[in-house]
């Protein structure tokens, strides 16, 4: 039976989050189909969700949630290996909006349940309602039996933040200081909201994302802990690129960093795209009043950075760019003992998101 834990906190009861290269049982997704969201239909992007809870198959078992009228559809396009899950939803962002589990010295599993509020709720959030994605923590801790930390008084979605699982966690002022999420903390406060539910010792902040539009700027398109003391970070020096500024300062600050346990960080840079990934003429998806259009010209957030990291691999977005193969090159002389797989995700781009993005890894007890 699970509980919801609202008198203590996971640093409180000695759990914390471990870092995505730790051990995983599971690998979570929701199957996308929201057509003000997602072009003609969503088949296009459920055609790119598939290859990519295929390819993390190969390494980790995949969970995928689906809606009611969805299941069929969903069931026949993934394969049998993969479990198939009815559930209510608003999107398929489920990083944000699914728990962040944490484990404790003996192998027992919590999860963190945020308040969701769909990237800043009425003041620049994507869509509304969002009540159901808000519910979807509640609802896989209840499959996996698990307790939860239930923060309704405090908005965060996991793409807004990394942790190396040993006391540090990165994320950025841009996100986590928005005027949409937590306007009544301060930001020392938010520390240590972050600190007691993650069991971390050290906030490390970025200034900016590179998406301010659509969630006022995740840290997982622009730098993860790839081992503990070692980060990865978006570089580039094209100043054409709409990254540049971004990456830049990024990178200057994560040299100059040090982790919770005084270390300083090494940093990997990791090439951005050559082209940028552009909304290119007639964006055929419902018009919802509430629900951030699609216009032609649009820079997508074309990011290498947001992959996964999942047991003995790592699943990295492509593009179809001159720098594809770069990228993965690069991630290869990070992860020497992984296996990096790429899949073309141009069409979960479109939709504002990435790998990283569409997935929520359970760690192993």
């Amino acid at each position: 039976m699970a509980k919801r834990i609202e008198q203590t906190t996971p640093k409180q009861d000695g759990y914390r989050m471990p870092g995505e290269y730790e051990p995983q049982e599971k690998v979570w997704m929701i199957w996308p189909e929201r057509p003000d969201n997602w072009r003609d239909g969503g088949k296009p992007a459920q055609a790119a969700f598939t290859e990519v809870a295929k390819a993390i198959s190969q390494f980790t078992p995949m969970n995928v949630v689906v809606s009611q009228q969805q299941f069929q559809n969903c069931r026949r396009q993934l394969p049998e290996t993969i479990t198939v899950f009815e559930m209510s939803n608003n999107d398929a962002w489920i990083r944000d909006c699914g728990p962040s589990f944490v484990i404790n010295d003996q192998g027992e599993l919590r999860a963190n349940d945020w308040g969701f509020n769909a990237w800043g709720g009425l003041v620049d959030g994507l869509y509304f309602p969002w009540d159901q994605d808000d519910l979807i923590a509640q609802k896989i801790c209840e499959i996996e039996q698990v307790d939860s930390y239930r923060t309704a008084d405090f908005v965060l979605e996991g793409g807004s933040f990394h942790v190396d699982g040993e006391g540090t966690v990165l994320t950025t002022e841009m996100c986590l200081l928005s005027e949409g999420r937590n306007p009544q903390l301060s930001k020392a406060e938010i520390e240590q909201k972050l600190c007691e539910h993650l069991n971390c010792e050290k906030v490390l902040w970025l200034d900016d994302g590179i998406d301010p539009e659509e969630t006022n700027g995740h840290v997982d398109d622009v730098a993860c802990f790839v081992r503990p003391g070692e980060v990865a970070c978006i570089y580039t020096e094209d100043q054409a690129s709409p990254f540049y500024e971004a990456a830049q300062d990024a990178y200057k600050r994560l040299s100059q960093m040090t982790d919770a346990k005084g270390r300083q960080l090494k940093v990997h840079k990791i090439c951005c795209p050559v082209e940028n990934v552009t909304i290119k003429g007639e964006f055929k998806i419902d018009y919802v009043e509430g629900t951030m259009p699609r216009e032609d010209g649009d820079i997508c957030i074309a990011s290498y950075m947001n992959f996964l990291i999942t047991n003995n691999g790592v699943i990295v977005p492509q593009y179809g760019d001159k720098n594809d193969a770069l990228a993965l090159e690069q991630l290869e002389m990070i992860f020497p003992d992984k296996e990096v797989v790429g899949v073309n995700t141009v069409e979960i781009v479109y939709g504002g998101g990435n790998i990283h993005c569409i997935t929520q890894q359970q760690p192993k007890r």
